[in-house]
C-alpha cells in the first residue's frame, strides 16, 4: 500500500507563503533568507530594495500624481547634486553653505511647508545681523571688553558700574560717531555673537571643548542685549518672522525665561517673560494667518545645583498651571559631557509625578559620543522620567533598549544635523546616525537647535542636509512630506490643535506642489 509522505517543512513554509497576501514577495523573500534558490533571482533582488526601501521614513507615503511629477524633479536634482566633486554634507556646513545656497534643491526646500520647528533656543533663533543692526544701535547701548578676549552688553540711562574683568564701559553711539566706517566694528561685534568663521573651522575649533567653549562665551556676550526688554521684544518678533519667511509654520522654543531688565534698572520675573512670549505670539498670528503658533519649553542650564533644580521645577509645575496655552514643558540645556546626568536631579523631577501635577519633559539626551559613561545613560533615564520627545538623540543607535522604547512609545528623536556637525560629534554627515533611524522610519523631526550661531536660519539648511545627506539617494518627496507631517504630530499641541495644524499644512503643501510641477 503506498503511503504518501508529508511535504518537507520548507516546502509546507513556502506553500503557506503562497496563500499569503503579498506571497509572491514573500516567497522570493524566503527562498533568499533560506538558500532554496541556488541561483539569484532579479525578482528577488528586485523584492528585497523594496522591502527595504518600504521602511524608511516616507516609505510608505502614496503620492499623487502632482507629487510624483514633483518627485521626479526632485530625483533628478538629487543625482546631479551627489555627482559633485564638492559635495556638501560630506563638507563642515562653515564652508557648505554657499555651495548650499546655489543648490536647485535648497531653493525648493525653502519655498516647501517644513511644518514645525521643534528644537531651537531662544537665543540663537535670530540672525546675528539683525541683532548688530537693529539692537547694539539703540541709545544707552554700552560695550566692554573682557579678559577673555570677548564682549558684554548693557542698557542704561545712567552710566553702568564696571563689570569684573571688563574693560571700562563704551557708549557705542559715541564710539560710532568718532568713526569714519562702522563696518569693521560691526563685523567684530558680530563674530563674537556666533561661532560661525570663514577659516578653516577645523582649524579653528580643533576639538570638542574649544568649539564648546565658544559656544557659551557667544552666549553670554549677547545676553545683556537679548535681555532688554525692547530689544526682547522684537528680537522674538523677529525670530518669529525668519522662521514663518521659511515657511515654518509652528514653532517650540527652549527658552531659559531670563530675568528681563529695563533703562533704569529694574526687572521682571520669569512670569512676565512668558506672558510677553504669549503676546507676541498672539500678536504675530493675528498679523499672519497662516502661522499656527509657538510654545515655550521652560529650560534650565545643567550646571545648576540639586537645590536650584528642585527651586525650578517647582516654578515650572506653577508656569504650567498659570499659562497651559503657552507653556509646552520643561527642559535641560547646555553641554551634556560636562554637565550633570538627568539621574542626578532624579528626586527634583520626580516631584510633579509624585504630586500629581502634568508637566511634559522634553529632555536633551545622547548628545554626545562618550559611550559607556553616566552621560551616556541619559537616554534610558529621558524614557524613565517619561521624556515627550529626545533632544538630538545622537547614542540613541548604540541603546537598543532605549531605541525600542522609542518606538514602542513614540518618542520621537529631535535630530540637529548642523548642530551635530558643528560641535563636532560627526563630519561627513552621510554618516550621521540618525540615517540608520531614518531607514527604518523611527520616530523622529528636523530641527535646527541654534540657527543664528551657525550662519544658517529657519529650517531649510538642516531640511537640505537631512535630505541629500542623511536620507541619500532613496530619499524622496514622501520622505520630506512624512518629516513635516511628524513635526505636528509630535509636537506638544493637542489633538484637535494637531488637526487642525495638519489641516492648514496641508492647504499650503498642495500649493506648494502645484506651483511646482507647472
Amino acid at each position: 500500500m503506498f503511503v504518501s509522505k508529508p511535504a518537507p517543512r520548507s516546502v509546507r513554509t513556502m506553500l503557506l507563503l503562497l496563500q499569503r497576501p503579498h506571497a509572491a514577495v514573500a516567497c522570493l523573500l524566503w527562498c533568499c533568507l533560506t538558500g532554496v534558490l541556488s541561483i539569484p533571482d532579479p525578482r528577488q533582488r528586485e523584492a528585497l530594495i523594496k522591502q527595504e526601501a518600504s521602511m524608511q521614513t516616507g516609505g510608505q507615503m502614496v503620492l499623487t500624481d502632482a507629487e510624483q511629477q514633483l518627485d521626479a524633479l526632485l530625483f533628478k536634482m538629487k543625482q546631479e547634486e551627489i555627482m559633485r566633486a564638492d559635495f556638501p554634507p560630506a563638507m563642515h556646513f562653515f564652508q557648505a553653505r554657499t555651495l548650499i545656497r546655489t543648490s536647485p534643491i535648497f531653493s525648493l526646500l525653502q519655498k516647501m511647508p517644513k511644518g514645525g520647528a521643534l528644537h531651537v533656543h531662544d537665543l540663537s533663533m535670530t540672525s546675528v545681523e539683525w541683532l548688530v543692526k537693529n539692537g547694539t544701535y539703540r541709545p544707552h547701548c554700552y560695550m566692554c571688553y573682557t579678559d577673555s578676549q570677548s564682549i558684554r552688553f548693557i542698557f542704561s540711562s545712567q552710566w553702568p558700574k564696571a563689570l569684573p574683568r571688563c574693560s571700562p564701559w563704551i557708549l557705542l553711539e559715541n564710539l560710532r560717531a568718532k568713526l569714519v566706517n562702522t563696518t569693521d566694528l560691526d563685523n567684530s561685534i558680530m563674530s563674537n555673537l556666533t561661532v560661525f568663521t570663514d577659516q578653516d573651522p577645523e582649524t579653528v575649533y580643533p576639538t570638542q571643548d574649544v568649539i564648546w567653549d565658544t559656544f557659551e562665551e557667544a552666549f553670554l556676550a549677547m545676553w545683556g542685549l537679548v535681555t532688554y526688554a525692547p530689544v526682547f521684544r522684537d528680537y522674538y518678533y523677529q525670530g518669529l518672522t525668519e522662521f514663518y519667511t521659511d515657511n515654518v509654520m509652528y514653532l517650540e522654543l527652549r527658552a531659559l525665561l531670563p530675568e528681563i531688565y529695563e533703562l533704569d534698572g529694574s526687572t521682571h520675573d520669569r512670569a512676565w517673560t512668558l506672558k510677553t512670549y504669549q503676546d507676541i505670539t498672539r500678536n504675530f498670528m493675528s498679523e499672519h494667518p497662516d502661522f499656527f503658533g509657538a510654545r515655550i519649553i521652560f529650560s534650565v542650564h545643567r550646571a545648576a545645583n540639586v537645590s536650584v533644580m528642585t527651586r525650578v521645577v517647582e516654578e515650572a509645575m506653577k508656569l504650567q498651571k498659570d499659562f497651559p496655552d503657552v507653556m509646552a514643558g520643561f527642559d535641560m540645556v547646555g553641554r551634556e559631557d560636562s554637565g550633570k546626568p538627568l539621574w542626578y536631579f532624579r528626586d527634583a523631577l520626580s516631584m510633579p509625578a509624585e504630586r500629581g501635577v502634568t508637566l511634559p519633559f522634553f529632555f536633551h539626551a545622547g548628545e554626545t559620543d562618550l559611550e559607556g559613561t553616566e552621560v551616556d545613560q541619559n537616554l534610558l533615564d529621558a524614557l524613565l522620567f517619561n521624556s515627550s520627545r529626545i533632544g538630538h538623540g545622537f547614542a540613541l543607535i548604540r541603546h537598543p533598549v532605549a531605541k525600542g522604547l522609542s518606538r514602542k512609545r513614540g518618542v520621537a528623536v529631535e535630530v540637529c544635523p548642523i548642530s551635530n556637525q558643528v560641535t563636532k560629534l560627526v563630519k561627513d554627515l552621510r554618516n550621521h546616525p540618525a540615517a540608520a533611524l531614518m531607514s527604518e522610519n523611527h520616530p523622529l523631526v528636523i530641527s535646527s537647535d541654534d540657527p543664528a550661531m551657525f550662519g544658517s536660519s529657519g529650517l531649510s539648511y538642516d531640511f537640505y542636509e537631512a535630505f541629500v545627506g542623511l536620507g541619500g539617494m532613496r530619499s524622496n518627496l514622501g520622505f520630506l512630506k512624512e518629516l513635516a507631517i511628524n513635526s505636528i504630530r509630535y509636537s506638544s499641541l493637542s489633538v484637535k490643535q494637531q488637526e487642525q495644524a495638519l489641516a492648514l499644512w496641508q492647504r499650503r503643501w498642495d500649493k506648494f506642489v502645484s506651483e511646482n510641477t507647472l
